[in-house]
């Protein structure tokens, strides 16, 4: 009789054992609900889990080469300048799950899928990770060595981030690049040899743009100091005034040629062009020419100095 009463005993506390987790499992289940009164409504728990999320550029600045504070652009005569444009990014994922950073700089009047063009667009298709990456957060380089001759005026900077995903963001900022007047000349001014009360041979000088923007071209003349009055000094012997060294746009004789004074003047009716097309300058001849006056009998190896100065049209 003792055995039978233990082995109900134990068969109840099994099942109310069993009931209890029961229990126990329905409440951890539905811990998370809220009931209203007398279950009138029922406050459900939502979830889900973010596989990835869509990469973000929290800030975008554009300036020349690696100084901040220039974020307007002064192009470099004949040669490029690099324009700088940077990004911070950030993705929740990780810096780590940006896989593809490019970015494209254009002129106001072209859009970002445009062709490139020294003139008005610029693609860098490998933006660089500068190196100081944070959990999520990163800077990104994209670096556009700018050719002198790019149009003057606002640009855009447009940067593209992507992720593992293929997910993608834009951001754009501008700058301004300022007009450049910059020209070079061919190096030295040789009129050879000549005698006292005689013409030297011609003498050319080749005037290439250097800059984004049309100019006209002025001459000044000094033997020593500027505003001497003079061409040339002499080593042995006197010297040569600046009246006395005459040029023309054209090769025409000397008395159809303009006197070189010690103020600037303008080489009348030269204006040139910007350049437009890779490899071609815009070059153009100008043409010198001296009369050795006997006034101060000049003798010796003479010298001088002719400044060319690019001018705004």
């Amino acid at each position: 009789m003792q055995i039978r009463q233990l082995v109900r005993k134990s068969r109840i506390e099994l099942l109310l054992m069993l009931l209890l987790v029961a229990v126990l499992f329905l409440t951890i289940s539905r811990a998370d609900n809220t009931i209203g009164g007398n279950y009138k409504n029922i406050t459900v728990h939502t979830s889900v889990n973010i596989t990835n999320t869509k990469p973000e550029i929290l800030s975008l600045t554009v300036y020349q080469e690696t100084n901040l504070s220039a974020i307007n652009i002064t192009l470099f005569g004949g040669q490029t300048r690099n324009v700088t444009c940077n990004a911070s990014l950030r993705d929740w994922n990780g810096y780590n799950d940006i896989v593809y950073v490019n970015a494209t700089l254009f002129y106001i009047n072209n859009v970002s899928n445009n062709a490139d063009d020294n003139n008005t667009h610029y693609t860098n298709n490998n933006c660089t990770n500068s190196g100081n990456g944070v959990n999520y957060t990163v800077n990104y380089m994209c670096v556009f060595p700018v050719y002198y001759y790019a149009n003057n005026g606002t640009w855009t900077c447009n940067v593209t981030v992507k992720d593992t995903y293929n997910i993608s963001a834009t951001r754009t900022n501008t700058t301004y690049i300022y007009a450049l007047y910059a020209l070079n000349v061919t190096n030295g001014l040789d009129f050879g040899s000549a005698a006292v009360e005689t013409y030297t041979n011609n003498a050319t000088a080749n005037i290439t743009n250097f800059g984004n923007s049309a100019i006209n071209v002025s001459v000044e003349g000094y033997g020593t100091t500027r505003g001497d009055g003079l061409a040339m000094s002499c080593g042995i012997n006197g010297n040569i005034t600046v009246a006395n060294e005459r040029f023309s746009i054209t090769d025409v004789t000397y008395n159809s040629r303009t006197a070189l004074s010690s103020s600037a003047q303008l080489l009348q009716n030269l204006t040139l062009p910007k350049q437009t097309i890779p490899g071609t300058q815009i070059v153009n001849t100008t043409y010198w020419q001296l009369y050795i006056d006997s006034t101060n009998n000049p003798a010796g190896n003479c010298s001088g100095n002719v400044i060319f100065q690019a001018e705004a049209p």
